[in-house]
């Protein structure tokens, strides 16, 4: 990590709480301490101006530094070399903007938060000095104060749904669209997702201009990558860039209580881009701006629109989305961990393979300690499908069916066991939490 990365502490989240991922849970044996003491971390800025939270939302009235830190599917076309030479007048970014832009909104959130005030002085410094920052004060007063936010979003179809980022409009209290054309109209969120930070918003307007979904499944690296959103509040901003990498893990940008795999791109994205397109050269839409890493420039990650699409088509029809818990915490095994592990005097369990996830923690009563999951398995395969690390495990997981067993396949002690699985729907994260 560099030196001007700063550390994401594991989220603290109660393991029963908490949708299944691969954090890393506590443990006696000192090998896994220190796997978790060298883990990586960085530091990760969603890029909505809503209120703090636990892993970097920029706060609407933070002050800035100048380097900011902070339904059927088509193929996604590469575009061609000739493209790159192509006229002023015939730039295909200018042909996708005036093709995608229309459909791209702003989305202005306030969010009602209880705060209190002293009537006494006993908020002045020269108080506190004297009496301490934990005295309370007889004279202090509860007022309600409204936040405002900012984010983007983007119209996929003629019902006036909008598909946006969930931290942008969780707790919100009120939401309005702004249109392309300078118009403000109310919004309501039809549902939003935290697991996936992909939210649903629905207005009272008919045939408003949308953008056709493509295919985020076939991207590939090197090809273009378009972004059109409001950062900072300066609506309908274009950059470009290309698409820097596929298959980004949560775990590996820092936002370890997500179950996405998000697009890297290069793009300029910042404060105020959550929620609106990553667009390819087509003009589809390939992403949902989402993040970017604090202390970083070009390292911006997107919603796959593949996943988005599917979570805002449950938003849509339930107003809610259930993830399969099985309630367990995992490490990526491998042969270094198993070295440090089968070496150690306080470690319980003695491993025989290299490779696969490695079970830390089981939580009481979950669908994995009836099945008869313990800690120190290594899960070689879920659902009849091999499996080589956490992301593997949890990606396979999520395609399964809340009540349906399943079979998990672990290596324990020398021996190959085959269990059997049923998943429950996970407990919800509330914003609080997120």
């Amino acid at each position: 990590m560099s030196e001007n990365q700063e550390k994401l502490p594991i989220q603290d989240r109660s393991p029963d709480q908490a949708p299944l991922d691969n954090r890393i849970a506590p443990a006696k044996s000192t090998a896994v301490n220190r796997l978790r003491q060298g883990s990586k971390y960085v530091s990760l800025l969603l890029l909505s101006t809503v209120a703090s939270c636990s892993f970097g939302y920029l706060a609407a009235k933070e002050q800035l530094p100048t380097s900011i830190e902070s339904p059927a599917v088509a193929n996604s076309p590469v575009a061609s070399s000739g493209s790159i030479l192509a006229t002023a007048n015939n730039s295909f970014i200018t042909q996708v903007v005036d093709k995608a832009g229309p459909a791209v909104v702003r989305i202005n959130a306030s969010t009602t938060v209880n705060t209190r005030s002293a009537t006494d002085g006993s908020d002045d410094p020269l108080f506190r000095r004297f009496f301490g920052n934990g005295s309370t004060s007889p004279n202090r007063s509860t007022e309600r104060e409204i936040r405002q936010g900012t984010g983007s979003g983007f119209v996929i179809d003629n019902n006036g749904r909008i598909i946006t980022n969930a931290h942008v409009v969780s707790g919100a209290s009120r939401v309005t669209v702004t249109l392309r054309d300078g118009r403000t109209i109310p919004g309501r969120v039809r549902g939003l997702d935290l697991v996936t930070d992909v939210a649903v918003i629905e207005v009272d307007q008919k045939n408003l201009p949308s953008i056709p979904l493509g295919n985020s499944d076939l991207i590939k690296s090197g090809e273009w990558a378009i972004a059109i959103g409001n950062p900072l509040g300066l609506d309908n901003t274009v950059t470009a860039g290309i698409i820097s990498g596929t298959g980004r893990t949560s775990a590996e940008i820092g936002a370890r209580d997500k179950r996405v795999n998000y697009i890297q791109t290069d793009a300029a994205i910042n404060p105020g881009n959550s929620g609106g397109p990553l667009l390819n050269a087509a003009g589809q839409v390939i992403g949902v701006n989402t993040a970017i890493l604090r202390g970083t420039q070009g390292l911006g990650f997107a919603i796959p629109i593949n996943t988005a699409q599917r979570i805002a088509s449950q938003l849509i029809a339930n107003g809610k989305v259930e993830h399969p818990f099985l309630g367990i915490q995992m490490i990526d095994l491998n042969a270094q961990l198993k070295e440090d592990i089968n070496s150690d005097p306080n470690a319980n369990i003695k491993l025989d393979v290299e490779q696969g996830s490695l079970i830390a923690r089981v939580v009481r009563n979950s669908p994995a300690a009836s099945a008869g999951i313990r800690s120190g398995d290594v899960i070689q395969s879920v659902n009849g499908k091999p499996v080589q690390n956490s992301n593997q495990v949890q990606q396979a997981i999520e395609k399964t069916k809340i009540g349906s067993s399943f079979p998990v396949q672990v290596r324990r002690n020398g021996q190959t066991i085959t269990l059997n699985v049923t998943p429950v729907a996970a407990p919800p994260i509330t914003s609080a939490q997120e």
